[in-house]
């Protein structure tokens, strides 16, 4: 019950702070708007100009407030409605606030340590922090001992995880498509750098989602217990985390971006992860814990 007080107040703060910082990020526009900048490197980016992103390369600012809505309009109200299953005793309830608030963590670690410095900056560590503390307890509070008997022999655990391991293993192929090429012809810098320091997407997600989503797919294929305690919330937060990804692509390209082919591939890929979240936690056997 302590636990459960705990999670409860970690997570009121985490809806509070997300819903400043989402209406903030969507709703502010002072600024000269778009302009051209030459980086360190000697490379032209054309920099949003407007709002708390101000300082953001316009392409990533326009995603950074697709994102934003998505949280706001989809994140937020999962996170309150699955909280409240969750203190009901609700397995079902356990399983989606373990992967939403594994939504909201990565969300912040991104805006952390990718969004350039701005007067959320602090915000931002707070949400870090919350949600890191929020997904600890949750994931500590299941017992690895029986849950796989949670679930119906239905579940789709061996598709799932097949396809977390595909996911990762093709992710992963694209960003190093996108960072080897410029270290074997000598140019070093990708593109995708414009005017940033370094690789946040691709460094964390090389290092750190992509590796967990293999693990957890293959350990959710075998259907060992380790693999439904990460497995399922992985699937649940990568669901959220592609709907956002696509509408950063929308997004995109209405700001007339060129979104040829990423706009038929990620939406169908939201597709599948929203299917075998939908899937896995409906197949849940056990009504309370």
């Amino acid at each position: 019950m302590k636990r459960k007080q705990t999670i409860t107040i970690l997570i009121g703060s985490i809806i509070i702070l997300s819903v400043i910082a989402t209406l903030v990020g969507i709703f502010t526009t002072g600024g000269p708007g778009n302009f051209d900048y030459e980086t360190i490197r000697g490379k032209i980016v054309t920099i949003y100009g407007k709002g708390i992103y101000k300082h953001m390369s316009a392409d990533v600012a326009i995603q950074g407030i697709a994102q934003d809505v998505v949280t706001l309009a989809i994140g937020i109200p999962l996170l309150i409605i699955v909280l409240f299953s969750y203190r009901r005793g609700s397995v079902k309830g356990h399983f989606l606030l373990t992967g939403t608030v594994g939504y909201f963590f990565v969300t912040y670690l991104f805006y952390t340590a990718m969004g350039m410095y701005n007067e959320l900056f602090l915000g931002y560590v707070v949400l870090l922090g919350l949600t890191f503390f929020a997904l600890f307890n949750l994931f500590i509070s299941f017992d690895l001992k029986t849950i796989s008997r949670y679930f119906s022999y239905r579940a789709p655990a061996k598709f799932t995880g097949g396809f977390l391991i595909f996911n990762s293993v093709a992710i992963a192929l694209l960003w190093l498509g996108r960072v080897v090429p410029p270290l074997l012809d000598g140019s070093v810098y990708p593109v995708d750098l414009q005017h940033y320091t370094t690789m946040i997407v691709q460094g964390f997600d090389l290092g750190l989602l992509l590796p967990i989503s293999f693990v957890a797919g293959w350990l959710l294929l075998k259907k060992r217990p380790m693999g439904f305690l990460t497995g399922v919330p992985y699937i649940v937060f990568l669901a959220l985390l592609m709907t956002a990804l696509s509408a950063k692509i929308i997004a995109m390209g209405i700001n007339g971006v060129n979104i040829i082919p990423a706009v038929f591939i990620i939406p169908a890929i939201n597709l599948v992860t929203i299917l075998c979240a939908f899937l896995m936690v409906k197949n849940i056997k056990k009504n309370r814990i």
